[in-house]
């Protein structure tokens, strides 16, 4: 279904995330070079929104916190930085709504069935939210090509990370972040380590102008965009509610 009021502000925030799987062919249509010209260019149309709207998990997250929340354009911005980022619309998302959506939508209870299901159900109990971290941190998925969804490595590079930028150079930034780890059975943020990334995506408002101490997010090893410290936070909070919710299984 088309929306006749589109919000291409969120349609172009949406694609800086999903450019990274993408690029991988991890997730969505072989269209990595079309989102990636989309970025570049800074413009927008029902190409592009056409584009995310074959994206398996994206897409369908996007329509349901819509509908909860009484929006009616899936890339309505506030919808995409509940998704991508975390925001208070996530709150308004039931429970029991949610269960309603990952077993009708992703058909999780066939792909998954018995123990593995039953831990689903009940991290749903726990708190589990339409969001990308806590979907990469506590539900089943699988990517074609993409190594164990249960390693600590593919995860920490699946969700989307913050980090305050220490230097840049050229295409190269170096960014301060918290790595996932998995400690025995259980996960956890660990200290703050310095990584090195490469800039694959430009943006005349913000990395252009990119300096030290700001933060950015990231995806896949892609930069995505500047964010603020209150962004920032609120990811942090829910990227540790998502660990949170896991870790309960394994205590």
């Amino acid at each position: 279904m088309l929306y006749a009021a589109v919000h291409m502000d969120g349609v172009l925030r949406c694609s800086r995330y999903a450019f990274g799987p993408n690029r991988l062919h991890f997730c969505g249509p072989d269209a990595s070079r079309e989102i990636w010209d989309y970025v570049n260019d800074g413009y927008t149309d029902f190409g592009l929104q056409k584009l995310l709207m074959g994206f398996e998990a994206l897409y369908p997250y996007l329509q349901h916190i819509a509908i909860e929340n009484h929006i009616g354009d899936p890339f309505d911005p506030r919808v995409v930085e509940a998704y991508w980022l975390g925001n208070d619309l996530l709150a308004q998302v039931s429970k029991r709504a949610l269960h309603t959506h990952l077993t009708d939508t992703f058909r999780l209870q066939d792909k998954y069935p018995g123990q593995p299901y039953r831990t689903l159900e009940n991290r749903i109990g726990r708190g589990l939210l339409p969001n990308h971290n806590h979907h990469v941190i506590n539900v089943p998925h699988a990517m074609a090509g993409a190594p164990s969804d249960n390693e600590p490595s593919f995860m920490d590079a699946c969700r989307i990370s913050w980090g305050t930028v220490t230097a840049v150079s050229g295409p190269s930034i170096t960014i301060e972040y918290e790595p996932l780890y998995r400690i025995g059975d259980l996960l956890s943020l660990g200290n703050p380590i310095q990584k090195k990334l490469v800039r694959r995506l430009e943006a005349d408002y913000d990395f252009d102008m990119l300096q030290p101490g700001q933060m950015v997010s990231m995806h896949w090893d892609i930069p995505c965009e500047v964010i603020t410290k209150v962004e920032a936070d609120r990811l942090r909070l829910h990227t540790l509610d998502a660990i949170r919710i896991a870790n309960v299984d394994k205590q």
